[in-house]
């Protein structure tokens, strides 16, 4: 399995190129911030039209994540749709892939700031989860012990444009957004330097990955 392996709270887990986090010894796969229907809330509330592929091609993505690892459980961090409205609006193409890739699996829906868990949809829907020792929720709490969160979408800048990465530490693990049609907030933003301590990692996700200090340390 591609990816880059490592050690949070005693565990094992393994970055994958797509921007999701594979747990081997739970069989479970976590992904974040997938918002799904993005196109079409943006249509609804500005007028301005994407192309409205990007729910398809997310979950295209997250099929080939679900074939290579097989997981039991699937968590997914929150704001899974875009809204509520995206919800609602999501096609029947789409609405069936979803429906084949939850089946035989046990899906956790963790509620996000845009949506509270497509309740339609079936599987559990949790404001966060406990798993052997580690915590499951959409924001990063300031006291967090071993905790894997979303909502910023983190990025980091080496060369050229920046590119989603894990964000990590001893204390909390912050995913990168999964979802097509996603921005992301650069590990240096006020808000990340605040939660994240000054040896954190980064982990660089797509076609060619790397692990690399979030930031740089000062001389000691």
């Amino acid at each position: 399995m591609n990816g880059v392996s490592f050690s949070f709270a005693g565990q094992t887990l393994t970055a994958l190129p797509s921007g999701g986090l594979w747990w081997a010894a739970a069989r479970l796969l976590c992904v974040s911030d997938l918002h799904m229907g993005k196109s079409d809330r943006i249509a609804r509330r500005s007028g301005a039209l994407l192309p409205p592929f990007e729910t398809r091609d997310t979950l295209t993505r997250l099929q080939s994540d679900l074939e290579s690892c097989d997981p039991q459980t699937v968590v997914c961090l929150g704001d899974s749709f875009d809204d509520l409205g995206a919800v609602d609006a999501i096609n029947a193409n789409d609405h069936d892939l979803l429906m084949a890739l939850m089946a035989g699996r046990e899906w956790v829906w963790i509620e996000g700031n845009h949506d509270p868990g497509p309740v339609g949809f079936g599987g559990s829907h949790r404001v966060d989860l406990h798993h052997d020792g580690l915590w499951f929720r959409h924001i990063a709490q300031r006291h967090g012990q071993g905790e894997i969160s979303g909502h910023y979408h983190p990025k980091i800048a080496i060369m050229g444009p920046a590119r989603p990465c894990f964000l990590y530490d001893s204390n909390r693990l912050i995913m990168p957004a999964y979802g097509t049609y996603t921005g992301g907030l650069r590990c240096d933003a006020d808000v990340l330097v605040d939660l994240m301590n000054r040896d954190a990692f980064a982990i660089l996700a797509g076609k060619t990955m790397a692990r690399l200090p979030a930031y740089i340390r000062p001389a000691s």
